[in-house]
């Protein structure tokens, strides 16, 4: 398995693994296992490649497996939700830190193949994005949809990461998460 920081050449596989997974085109069925809600262009990805330096990967011989995003709120700040979040932050404190878009960033999506599932990838990954995300901020800020149970158990228990926060938004309801980049 290789953790890497993906290049423009890795797109078309990511997009293929956040298209299998994303809700629109998972069955009901599989949502029960995690989903992810945003929908992504091969432009928005490159973006992120380009300007943040934000898109992890896992490849397992030539697939992508997993993916993580992460990236500053100015980045994210076009889309409605993570705007919404932003006016949101100074509201938030996490150990010690009053949030900031200067002292966080938002992590997420995060997708992960069935293949992988259970493997510790997921841990693996995250510690990887992280270790690279500390570099920049001191404090990872996420949202889950509290329809999604797989990805908040995920992020509670596998991951550590704490609920600051719960909030509605667009008619769908979220547990807003963090923890430190640096343990």
């Amino acid at each position: 398995m290789q953790l890497k920081i993906a290049e423009i050449s890795d797109i078309d596989d990511i997009l293929s693994l956040h298209y299998k997974y994303q809700i629109n085109s998972i069955s009901e069925e599989d949502k029960k296992d995690g989903f992810v809600t945003t929908p992504f262009t091969k432009e928005e990805m490159t973006a992120l490649i380009k300007q943040e330096n934000g898109l992890f990967i896992a490849r397992n011989d030539k697939a992508v497996v997993a993916y993580i995003m992460a990236a500053s709120w100015q980045f994210w700040s076009s889309w409605p939700m993570f705007a919404y979040m932003v006016q949101g932050l100074p509201n938030l404190q996490y150990e010690g830190y009053q949030l900031s878009a200067e002292n966080s960033y938002q992590y997420g999506p995060i997708c992960l193949d069935k293949s992988v599932r259970g493997s510790g990838l997921l841990k693996e990954i995250f510690e990887f994005s992280l270790a690279e995300m500390s570099k920049r901020y001191p404090v990872l800020v996420t949202f889950v949809n509290k329809i999604n149970g797989r990805s908040y158990e995920a992020h509670k228990r596998k991951l550590g990461l704490d609920v600051i926060s719960e909030f509605s938004f667009n008619n769908n309801h979220y547990y807003e998460m963090a923890c430190l980049t640096r343990k």
